[in-house]
């Protein structure tokens, strides 16, 4: 099963996620520009440092004046934290959003347990520490937050482990025959279902004490 997992995982696009979390130099990131637009300095700075960046067109405004320098990690953090942006790291892509454009989802845990819904969102590297994946005690569901790409991986990486569980086969049970006695007492009939007796029934012509093993319906 685990073939038909990856096949579902590459045919929706996850497996291209594996990769480690962002990795950014620690030498300090220089930015002189006193006045350019927000969307063109995520895109420089991911030039500049060789990460492809796909910035929402939700995200507007300008930077004015100049940034201190700082490793590039908390260069973004701060432009994050100054215009309530969220990013997030795919393995090849670096995500930029506006936080409003964040997204909950409440996944149903009917054929997947929480505990390899998240095992798999950790080995495929979509996990990040800064977004929800909580479950629901008792109720079957698990919350989703966080930005638009992330979502739509956890919501991928669901559907695949749904989709394996479903291909699973299902092993059938084979339901008990009925057993059926009837005793002949005298004038009385008694059958007897499944070890629990029906009856008496009574009868015009005597009959000797006997006992009678007949075939239920679904041996006729």
């Amino acid at each position: 099963m685990r073939v038909l997992f990856l096949g579902v995982l590459l045919s929706t696009g996850i497996y291209k996620t594996l990769a480690a979390p962002l990795s950014l130099p620690s030498t300090p990131y220089r930015y002189t520009v006193l006045d350019q637009d927000l969307s063109a300095a995520l895109r420089e700075f991911g030039n500049n440092l060789n990460v492809d960046v796909n910035v929402s067109a939700e995200v507007k405004g300008r930077i004015r004046g100049r940034m201190p320098s700082m490793p590039p990690r908390a260069f973004l953090d701060r432009l994050s934290e100054l215009y309530d942006l969220q990013w997030y790291y795919d393995g090849l892509v670096l995500h930029v959003s506006t936080a409003k454009e964040a997204q909950t989802r409440m996944l149903v845990l009917t054929s997947v347990r929480f505990d390899a819904f998240k095992a798999a969102l950790d080995e495929l590297g979509i996990s990040d520490e800064r977004y929800v994946v909580r479950p629901a005690p008792g109720k079957g569901l698990v919350m989703v937050s966080g930005p638009p790409r992330f979502i739509a991986l956890a919501e991928q990486t669901y559907n695949g482990l749904v989709a394996e569980a479903q291909a699973r086969p299902q092993a059938t049970e084979t339901p008990p025959k009925d057993t059926e006695l009837t005793l002949f007492r005298g004038s009385s009939t008694v059958v007897v279902r499944d070890g629990r007796p029906e009856g008496p029934y009574s009868s015009e012509v005597p009959h000797q004490d006997s006992v009678v093993r007949e075939p239920t319906q679904s041996q006729k």
